[in-house]
């Protein structure tokens, strides 16, 4: 039996997002604008979502006078998504 695949992570975007956070510490709101190619919209919608479950972290400060938004995974994200890996690879039947 398959595991369901967690709906939140499933979305294009937002799985995105966790496949860069997971490999940094932190990155900023313009760097994963440009990484994934998002709207800054749509990406501010998909980044609340993933902070309202408690996957990332999100951090608004200065950079200088500017306004900074950055983001970092957090523990129970990074669990999440370690999840997901796993769930998918099972579907595809990847052996480890």
């Amino acid at each position: 039996m398959f595991e369901t695949l967690d709906p939140l992570l499933h979305a294009q975007l937002r799985l995105s997002v966790m496949s860069l956070l997971v490999s940094v510490e932190q990155a900023d709101f313009v760097y994963i604008k440009k990484e994934t190619d998002a709207t800054a919209g749509n990406l501010s919608v998909q980044l609340d979502k993933l902070s309202n479950a408690g996957y990332i972290e999100i951090v608004k400060g200065f950079r200088g006078k500017k306004p900074n938004t950055s983001c970092r995974i957090t523990k129970s994200g990074i669990e999440a998504f370690e999840k997901y890996v796993n769930a998918i690879s099972n579907y595809i039947n990847i052996k480890k």
